[in-house]
């Protein structure tokens, strides 16, 4: 194996971390803010993982700023063709949530065991090794598989689509007087095969010779250890080291082998408030990745890179509104031109007045920066080339206007409107043949500029416990040009492939008697397009409607049955990667 040295990113760390530490560099104290909900963080045993969801069931759970805290019943696709997290603007939610009104915390552990259609399973186990006020000590482990068949839209043929993912983590802190320490690690195991139909192959009905069955496999091992000021100081703190070491087990073929990632991130924050309502701080995150090139491999663009941000900021609070005004640097670079960064700079604004009662207008714009690592493009779309790499993505701006109450009894909305620009913006695109033995049904990353305009509402309602509804819609304006990493011969205009024009979600829980819980929950996604063979092409809407039914006998003992794809829809979740049709599972909850 052909191993990148690291030398020069690390003196270069090292000089960063002593310059943020003279500078007082500092976490945000506002509780909106990132960074700063590290330092409020709670750590509370809950199911950690499933495979298909960004935002739920985490160990270290965020609190609630705005939307009232809500028992979350996603929409539920079949997991085993979905991708390792979806992209935030497809939020496809995953098969396998525990579907009762448990709360896990009340006791010392957890297990739900599920099986359904589809050879689908899904396991979850927790438990609270140390439980006081100063320790907490947990241990948790998830599993999701499926080796069921599914149909193709574009040929009237059959294929196994595999998922074989496993989560097993360990999280420990310890509550000191005025601070709290952290120490956590897991390992995940994603097996899967790429089980698409190309586009040359289903246009043209040509047999197709690539691997469809062979299970490739991504691993993680992630390390975590970090220190944090507690809510309530008069000087916030943190420092915070995070490590991700990512493998494949094979490139783009079973002989191939695959590549290692070393992702290493530095937290450092320091503020303080003064005068009751006023703080100030600066903070700063380093990012460091590092790759090992197997020397049989053609991997293109993989190159040691480092990134940073800086962000000092000013805050204060009066009577009904409260002001952030801050700004972040940031910079990047990678092995070709170490001495020649590439620095952006964007706004750090966050800004809410109370206009009614329990009635506030807000407006925030902040940017970032998208390090688009194998890691986490995996967590978007595990069916990505595994020899190709894309620079990072910019955002100078990410604004968002909006107006949201709890003015009603049981009643919460929001209406916001926003804008985005990316520099770089990383989208995927199908690849459109295979050489034979490779893996098939692969997706290439584009790096497309990308501007966004979009508009929404939510609501939620409440009835005495009774009943809930939730409803949001979301409409996206996208505009999408030539970026940094776009491929030569591309199209001459470009859309914003996979992601939606509109999305519509609707929900609604009836607890008709007090141990019944019936859900249902819809999801459309419309106005999506993919390029398969250079010519812009629209996708099939994703049109689903899920009914989840529970029965809890007591707080130890539960169980749910779950009917997936009501409406009998076939779309694609990726180009000539169909979703599973109507669907349905059951499972227990034992709460201990």
């Amino acid at each position: 194996m052909k191993t990148i040295k690291y030398k020069y990113a690390v003196k270069t760390i090292c000089a960063f971390v002593f310059l943020c530490n003279v500078t007082a560099i500092s976490a945000q104290n506002n509780d909106d803010d990132e960074e700063r909900d590290k330092l409020e963080r709670a750590m509370v045993l809950e199911r950690e993982y499933d495979p298909t969801v960004q935002d739920a069931n985490k160990v270290n759970i965020l609190p609630a700023i705005k939307e009232p805290v809500a028992r979350k019943v996603p929409i539920n696709y079949a997991s085993f063709s979905m991708p390792l997290e979806p992209e935030k603007q497809i939020t496809l939610l995953p098969s396998g949530n525990v579907m009762t009104n448990i709360d896990y915390n009340k006791k010392r552990g957890y297990l739900n065991l599920a099986g359904g259609t589809a050879l689908s399973f899904d396991g979850d186990f927790g438990y609270h090794i140390l439980n006081t006020e100063k320790d907490k000590l947990n241990f948790w482990y998830s599993h999701r598989s499926n080796f069921g068949k599914v149909k193709y839209l574009q040929i009237d043929e059959k294929e196994k689509a595999k998922i074989n993912d496993n989560l097993v983590g360990l999280d420990f802190t310890h509550g000191f007087r005025k601070s709290d320490f952290s120490l956590g690690v897991k390992y995940g195991y994603f097996g899967y095969n790429y089980y698409g139909i190309l586009p040359v192959y289903a246009e043209g009905g040509q047999t197709n010779p690539a691997d469809l069955s062979t299970m490739q496999a991504n691993q993680v091992i992630n390390g975590h250890i970090g220190v944090q000021s507690k809510k309530e100081s008069v000087v916030g703190y943190i420092f915070d080291v995070n490590y991700v070491n990512f493998s494949r087990k094979y490139g783009i073929n079973k002989d191939e082998d695959g590549l290692k990632e070393h992702n290493v991130t530095v937290l450092l924050g320091l503020n303080s408030t003064f005068r009751g309502n006023q703080v100030i701080g600066i903070g700063a995150e380093l990012n460091y990745l590092g790759y090992d090139i197997p020397e049989n491999a053609l991997m293109s663009r993989f190159q040691n890179r480092f990134f940073a941000t800086i962000n000092p900021y000013y805050g204060i609070t009066g009577d009904n509104w409260h002001v952030r005004l801050g700004a972040k640097v940031m910079f990047y670079t990678g092995k070709d031109n170490w001495d020649k960064a590439r620095f952006f700079a964007s706004p750090d604004v966050k800004a809410g007045v109370t206009v009614a009662e329990k009635t506030e207008l807000y407006f925030n714009a902040g940017g970032y920066i998208s390090n688009n690592s194998a890691y986490e493009l995996s967590k978007t779309n595990r069916y990505i080339n595994p020899t190709e790499a894309i620079m990072p993505s910019r955002t100078p701006l990410d604004a968002k206007l909006g107006l949201q109450s709890g003015v009603a009894p049981g009643f919460w909305f929001d209406v916001f409107g926003g804008f985005r620009m990316t520099a770089n913006d990383c989208f995927f695109i199908p690849e459109r043949t295979a050489d034979p033995g490779n893996f098939g049904a692969m997706s290439s990353s584009w790096g497309l500029d990308s501007k966004l305009l979009y508009a929404g509402a939510a609501l939620k309602y409440n009835y005495q416990k009774l009943l809930e509804f939730r409803l949001k819609g979301v409409y996206n304006y996208w505009d999408v040009d030539e970026g940094d990493d776009t491929w030569i011969g591309g199209a001459p205009s470009f859309e914003a492939y996979y992601r939606p024009e509109v999305e519509f979600t609707a929900g609604i829980d009836v607890k008709p008697i007090e141990p019944l819980c019936i859900t249902a929950e819809y999801y459309l996604a419309s106005g999506r397009h993919t390029i398969p063979l250079g010519i812009d092409e629209k996708m099939k809407n994703i049109n689903e409607l899920n009914l989840t039914c529970s029965y809890m006998f007591n707080d130890t003992f539960s169980l749910y049955a779950r009917a997936n794809n009501l409406l009998f829809q076939k779309y694609d979740l990726w180009y000539g990667m169909p979703a599973q049709g109507f669907n349905f599972m059951v499972g227990l909850n034992l709460n201990f």
